[in-house]
């Protein structure tokens, strides 16, 4: 399973990366080659297409409704329901209930039909806590984590091998459900201990996630959703404190593979 880092900056798009979008790449038993999105965040819908045509993607999933992890879906519509093409079906989407009222208000509009066109362009999946289901090869388990608002991390099984992605965050048992004996583990670490203990129950520290790879026994861990404003170096620090496998920084167009140790950009 391969894994490309479309946009990794937490919270909002930064200088040198868009925010959260990560996609997913795996061949089937007959040698065809699926893609799936996970998340789609603010400034990121520019860079998925230096990596591959949209009109190849075979579903997206949206962890939660915040616009660093969904917002460029309102690009991805406007792809999706005007491009030239005109046999491309309808895109399978799976995200939080409210997803296509959200991208309706965003976008000024009643209904879920886009405007000159007589289609909804995406086919609409509601997550749910617990939730099973394939896209293609790969299976994907569903689990509601600890947010402000209705968020779900992933653990998403291909060839055997397991990639585990926390969403947004913080400490919970489902995290540590989703991660346990997971390949890799892409594990946010929005915040830093000491800086930002004045919030809880919105995202992990470095020394958390740290925690939580230490906790699953994770193979190798890649810490993400660091904002602008942070020197990434210190949730990198706070996580290596704990965990003493393999451990780096996503960095945008980086790909990753869940059987090997080496990330190439």
């Amino acid at each position: 399973m391969r894994i490309h880092v479309i946009g990794c900056s937490g919270s909002f798009a930064g200088p040198d990366s868009a925010a959260s979008s990560y996609l997913l790449e795996h061949e089937d038993e007959n040698g065809r080659t699926w893609r799936v999105l996970m998340d789609l965040g603010s400034g990121a819908f520019g860079p998925l297409q230096s990596v591959i045509d949209p009109a190849d993607l075979d579903a997206v999933i949206i962890s939660h409704l915040h616009p660093d992890h969904y917002l460029d879906v309102t690009g991805l519509e406007v792809f999706w329901a005007y491009h030239e093409r005109t046999d491309l079906p309808q895109l399978p989407l799976y995200a939080p209930r409210p997803l296509p009222d959200r991208i309706a208000a965003v976008l000024g509009r009643a209904g879920n039909i886009p405007d000159g066109v007589d289609c909804v362009p995406f086919e609409n999946h509601a997550l749910e806590d617990h939730q099973r289901f394939t896209i293609g090869p790969f299976d994907i388990q569903v689990r509601e984590v600890l947010h402000p608002v209705e968020a779900y991390g992933f653990r998403i099984t291909a060839g055997g091998d397991v990639l585990a992605y926390s969403g947004d965050t913080d400490a919970c048992e489902a995290l540590d459900e989703l991660a346990a004996g997971a390949d890799l583990f892409l594990c946010e670490a929005g915040y830093i201990e000491g800086r930002d203990d004045r919030f809880s129950g919105v995202h992990l520290t470095g020394l958390r996630a740290g925690q939580a790879a230490v906790t699953a026994n994770a193979g190798r861990v890649v810490l993400t959703h660091i904002a602008a404003w942070t020197d990434p170096a210190v949730p990198l620090a706070e996580a290596r404190s704990v965990y003493s496998g393999p451990l780096e920084l996503a960095v945008p167009q980086a790909v990753y593979d869940t059987t090997r140790t080496d990330a190439t950009a």
